[in-house]
């Protein structure tokens, strides 16, 4: 898949996710497989640029290419802006979120609340696709609600403004998460552009993946809450619409490490006190199919330094791995 000078692959993306696409979490998605990660949505209110967090969202030091950073807001103008601070900060794809659900977004009419506007849809989207010299690129729903699914309606006035590709959840924004997705809307909004676009929901395995391709006729599609403690699902998807195969699941010695490299880099990242508060979730979502996982999670987060945080991860896995209890321990 291309956008604009960049060749996507494998086609299989990590969606933005606010609070789980950070850096430390992009770097290993790409590592493991993901042909494109996008950030989690940065402000477009130049107010908060400052602050710690979105400083943080803003670091894209290191990061492999190509650099994909999601913005959100409703003032084109603004938004435009948005997309050129975030391009002199290393952006080198701009992403509108129009497909957040949650109310906070939701009740300053930005996200998905968007697509009950076309004319201010058309005029964001001319906004920050003339602000930039990059690809932009754009992430919807549906539609609003069950009785108005306008997401084709949008997609044509996305590819009209010059939109280099689109990404589409299959639920309304009503559904916040709930139900399954649904995938025939995808269908028609492929059929009817010119562009990529790109499949979004309910996306869960290899299967699922290669089943929602076929389906929808998409360039690609983009793996969410699945990849949460499971980042190597992505290489599994992208090895199973390579070969056809299936690649047996990770052994516990590289679950081990796999998280044991993630912890290190939210640290490392964040600060010691910041990264071992932030890394409590990802620990219940690497740790959510084992044995014995709600006492390590109970023991895990009251660890208050990184050291010990590690400490106990290592053993719990260790202890799975030589086949024995894990020693629940606290203790300093």
């Amino acid at each position: 898949m291309q956008i604009g000078a960049y060749t996507i692959d494998p086609k299989v993306i990590l969606a933005p996710m606010a609070g789980v696409t950070d850096k430390p979490f992009r770097v290993l998605c790409k590592r493991l497989g993901a042909g494109l990660c996008v950030s989690e949505m940065t402000t477009s209110d130049p107010r908060f640029w400052t602050t710690s967090k979105s400083l943080h969202r803003m670091d894209h030091a290191g990061e492999p290419a190509p650099i994909s950073v999601q913005i959100a807001g409703t003032v084109p103008a603004v938004m435009a802006d948005a997309a050129r601070h975030n391009v002199d900060q290393g952006a080198q794809i701009i992403d509108i979120n129009m497909g957040c659900p949650a109310k906070k977004v939701c009740n300053t009419w930005a996200g998905s609340a968007l697509m009950r506007e076309p004319a201010l849809v058309a005029a964001i989207l001319e906004a920050v696709v003339s602000a930039v010299d990059v690809p932009v690129t754009l992430k919807i729903r549906t539609g609003w609600a069950a009785n108005h699914r306008n997401a084709l309606e949008i997609a044509r006035i996305a590819e009209s403004a010059g939109i280099a590709a689109l990404a589409v959840h299959g639920r309304t924004r009503d559904q916040q998460y709930k139900g399954l997705a649904e995938y025939d809307t995808i269908a028609e909004v492929k059929a009817a552009l010119s562009i990529p676009v790109m499949a979004n929901g309910d996306i869960d395995s290899p299967l699922k993946a290669a089943e929602v391709l076929r389906y929808t006729g998409c360039d690609a599609v983009l793996v969410g809450r699945a990849a949460q403690g499971r980042p190597w699902i992505l290489r599994e998807i992208a090895h199973y619409l390579a070969s056809g195969e299936l690649l047996p699941s990770p052994g516990l010695g590289e679950v081990r490490d796999v998280l044991l490299e993630h912890l290190h880099d939210l640290h490392a990242f964040y600060g010691e006190r910041s990264g071992v508060r932030i890394a409590r979730k990802h620990l219940g979502w690497y740790a959510k199919d084992h044995p014995e996982n709600a006492a390590f999670r109970a023991v895990v987060n009251r660890a208050e330094s990184a050291e010990l945080q590690l400490r106990l991860t290592r053993g719990y896995f260790d202890a799975l791995i030589a086949g024995v209890p894990p020693e629940l321990c606290a203790a300093a």
